[in-house]
């Protein structure tokens, strides 16, 4: 009998241990949970966002304006002070990380996965109606069955050409611009950019230049023929990609715009001074982000070159048959890799509410604008890219379009940068291989073999050496 009441009370023991561990709600049900409206008192938030925005002192405007606001709460928003990439996996269970960071989505949805930042009541944030569905769908990930956003996306990142006005053929209007149009052709085809290109080398200057170190710059030439990160809407990390469909041919189109340029294409030589060359006149075109527009405006303020003279545009369009010497090409548009920079608030914060509070305020219309006009962004608000018009509107619809191939939002993306950067710069060499050297990349199969190795390391990367 004793041993029957003993064996019961440990049945009870157990059961009930069971029911108090099945009424736990799941971390990201508590998380959700944190963000009750109500603000917590004398606290003081850690923000985490890019060296642009520091630089040109948006981050202290931002900060300011909104200690200012809430200070009868006692909330106080800081600089983090940190990296711009600092690792949050790696500081935030420490204590080190901040509270809200900003970075673009394939960093910011990596630390889903180790559940470090937190999912957002997105649609209690006054932005909520003013962001595009594929924009919020960024950060949308399906966590135990229920779908969370995690992070709040504030401007999207698609290349755009930059160019240098005054440098355009005096007679442009008859040289380059067949279509009548009043828009000068090398900036509407890649083909007339590189006929323009090879006439400015005969006489000593350089037409269109840009590194081909970073993959993000290059990749879309590659999805504009057929090929892509990952399957399944960039989702399938066991399908990769960019050696489908006939993405050689974007290949080989990195191969003939190396060809304009010198060896500086190989690392990021270009990259880093093309703010000043295009300042001194040195270079005629280049192409990155729209966030950068005031370090350009920087470089023609000490070269006293009036800034009317920047001219800014959207991506030329491709030839079909991958071929920049075609004349009178069938063109296709240019899909250029992009993506949704963003805030995301950290799981350690132990300020949730203010944190949320931070981001709301930070993506307020008039903060949205004001970010516009120091950093020159494209913002992910459609009533600010409406209200500001010109290529934040282009940008914008080349993301609802299609245009731009957005960097996936699963941790695997972090494998695609290393063989990719290797692939592109050999590319980029390939022009530039002399004496004993032969030239690797000529024929569709030799592009092609070269991107099916990519594709094969990048799915070992992931699935064999992790």
């Amino acid at each position: 009998m004793k041993k029957i009441v003993i064996i019961f009370l440990h049945f009870i023991t157990l059961l009930s241990i069971f029911v108090i561990v099945a009424s736990i709600p799941r971390k990201n049900d508590l998380e959700v949970e944190k963000f009750t409206g109500i603000l917590e008192r004398n606290v003081t938030i850690q923000v985490l966002e890019n060296d642009t925005a520091i630089k040109q002192g948006y981050l202290k405007e931002l900060i300011d304006a909104f200690n200012l606001k809430y200070k009868e709460y006692g909330i106080v928003a800081k600089d983090a002070n940190m990296d711009q990439f600092s690792d949050l996996e790696q500081d935030g269970p420490y204590g080190y990380g901040p509270d809200v960071l900003y970075q673009a989505n394939d960093r910011l949805m990596r630390y889903v996965d180790g559940k470090h930042i937190q999912p957002l009541p997105v649609s209690t944030l006054n932005t909520y109606d003013q962001i595009d569905i594929k924009a919020w769908s960024t950060y949308n990930r399906e966590v135990e069955g229920i779908n969370y956003t995690f992070g709040v996306p504030v401007n999207v990142q698609g290349p755009l050409m930059y160019y240098r006005k005054d440098l355009l053929p005096s007679n442009w209007k008859t040289t380059y611009d067949k279509n009548n149009n009043d828009i000068p052709d090398m900036l509407e085809s890649w083909n007339e950019m590189y006929r323009f290109s090879l006439e400015k080398r005969s006489s000593g200057l350089f037409g269109y230049m840009r590194s081909f170190l970073e993959p993000y710059f290059s990749a879309g030439y590659l999805f504009s023929y057929g090929g892509y990160a990952f399957g399944d809407n960039d989702t399938n990390q066991s399908d990769i990609g960019f050696s489908k469909g006939e993405s050689y041919k974007g290949a080989s189109v990195i191969r003939q715009l190396a060809t304009l340029m010198d060896e500086r294409c190989i690392d990021d030589t270009i990259t880093v001074t093309a703010y000043s060359q295009l300042a001194k006149g040195n270079f005629f075109a280049t192409i990155t982000t729209p966030d950068v527009y005031t370090l350009f405006a920087d470089e023609f303020k000490k070269e006293g070159v009036s800034l009317d003279n920047l001219g800014v545009s959207n991506i030329p369009m491709l030839p079909k048959s991958g071929d920049l010497t075609e004349v009178n090409p069938e063109l296709i548009p240019c899909k250029m890799m992009g993506g949704i920079q963003g805030y995301a608030i950290s799981s350690y914060t132990k300020a949730p509410n203010a944190s949320l509070a931070f981001i709301d305020f930070a993506t307020s219309y008039e903060m949205i604008i004001r970010r516009n006009e120091l950093l020159g962004i494209a913002p992910a608000r459609n009533d600010c890219a409406f209200e500001i018009g010109g290529l934040s509107q282009v940008i914008n619809d080349n993301l609802k379009n299609g245009f731009i191939a957005i960097m996936p939002s699963i941790k695997a993306t972090s494998q695609i940068w290393t063989p990719l950067q290797t692939l592109f710069q050999d590319i980029a060499k390939d022009p530039f291989r002399s004496g004993n050297e032969q030239a690797k990349y000529l024929k569709k199969e030799e592009f092609q073999a070269a991107l099916e190795r990519v594709d094969k390391q990048i799915y070992d990367a992931i699935h064999t050496l992790q």
